[in-house]
């Protein structure tokens, strides 16, 4: 199962992909989608929106996790980040994939033990999670970060989202044929 994770901002959209098969995890892609300040903000949430509709393609991901925004610096910032999520959200749900949330807490917990966790440390455990050469950028670490703490949750269930979906969809079907006619 190929998890796309996705750290949303609307100058830098962190993306990281991870497989996870035979009870393993690798990497398999990570990088920043970028724009400028001084861009229209139509013209940088047109960027994240077709940018993660190819990113999501291209690496044929399974299914999607966006962190969930917890804080930011004044009202104006959160609403324009809102708007930022909002295009990430909406691409992954326009490629055809399955989308969760994280909140940050929790991503920072499964990964480095602490929901405390500072960036460095969340960059230093997704390295050595991912057998990584070199620290990815924050943004990126940030997204593979999210990725990982799904994979994981999906392991603890026994199931990833996909399965869960199906199997709950499976349940509530043959109840419907049980009752028979109406």
């Amino acid at each position: 199962m190929r998890i796309l994770g996705v750290d949303p901002g609307s100058t830098a959209t962190g993306y990281g992909i991870v497989e996870f098969a035979g009870g393993r995890l690798s990497h398999v892609a990570h990088g920043i989608l970028r724009s400028r300040r001084g861009e229209a903000l139509a013209d940088r949430l047109s960027k994240i929106h077709g940018g993660l509709v190819e990113v999501a393609a291209a690496h044929a991901a399974d299914l999607a996790v966006v962190e969930r925004v917890f804080m930011a610096s004044n009202p104006r910032s959160a609403l324009i980040l809102g708007q930022a999520r909002g295009a990430a959200l909406a691409a992954l749900a326009s490629a055809g994939l399955e989308v969760s949330e994280l909140s940050a807490r929790e991503v920072k917990k499964a990964v480095a033990g602490t929901g405390a966790a500072s960036k460095a440390q969340v960059q230093a455990m997704v390295m050595r999670l991912l057998d990584l050469p070199e620290p990815p950028a924050t943004d990126a670490a940030d997204a593979l970060a999210v990725a990982i703490c799904q994979a994981h949750a999906g392991r603890l269930t026994g199931l990833g989202v996909v399965g869960r979906r199906r199997s709950l969809r499976s349940a509530a079907l043959s109840r419907r044929h049980s009752r028979g006619p109406r």
